[in-house]
C-alpha cells in the first residue's frame, strides 16, 4: 500500500507573527525594568566608596589629628579623589580642611541615567545627603535612611 505524501509541516505566517508580537511585548516590559534594576544596584558603588574613603580619613585623623596632608601620611589616602571603586561615580572632597571634609560622589557615564540619585554626600560627622538631577533631596531613597 502506498501512502500519500504528507503535507509539509512548519509554522504559518500568522503563528510566526503572533510569536514575534509576544516576544516584542515581553522585551518592551523586561528591558526597562532590568535597566532600572541595574542603575539601582550600581548605587552601592557610591555608598561603598564613600564609606571606604571616610574610613581612611578617620583613621588618618585619629593618628594625625588633622584631615590635611593625609595623602602623604596615610595608606590609601592618595586615591580618595577620582573614580569610585567600580567607576560609576566621580569622588571629590570639598571643602577639605584640618577639622572637616565633605566627600561627594557624582554619577558619571551610564549611571547618569539614574536621575533619582545623582549626587551623594557625607561629612566628617557622618551626615549623609543625596540629591536627584533637579537638586531635590532624595536622601531616604538613595542612602536608605535620613542620616
Amino acid at each position: 500500500m502506498i501512502r500519500p505524501p504528507r503535507a509539509a509541516r512548519g509554522f504559518t505566517l500568522t503563528e510566526l507573527l503572533v510569536a514575534m508580537a509576544v516576544l516584542a511585548i515581553l522585551t518592551a516590559i523586561a528591558l526597562p525594568a532590568y535597566r532600572s534594576y541595574t542603575l539601582q544596584a550600581n548605587r552601592t558603588d557610591a555608598i561603598k566608596t564613600l564609606t571606604y574613603d571616610r574610613q581612611i580619613l578617620e583613621r588618618c585623623y585619629s593618628q594625625n589629628f588633622s584631615y590635611l596632608n593625609v595623602a602623604n601620611d596615610c595608606p590609601g589616602a592618595a586615591n580618595i579623589v577620582g573614580p569610585s571603586l567600580a567607576g560609576k561615580y566621580q569622588i571629590t572632597v570639598n571643602p577639605w580642611n584640618a577639622t572637616s571634609y565633605q566627600l561627594n560622589a557624582v554619577a558619571t557615564g551610564t549611571q547618569t541615567s539614574d536621575t533619582s540619585c545623582q549626587t551623594y554626600t557625607v561629612t566628617q560627622n557622618g551626615t549623609q545627603t543625596a540629591l536627584d538631577n533637579g537638586a531635590n533631596n532624595t536622601t531616604q531613597t538613595c542612602w536608605g535612611s535620613t542620616n
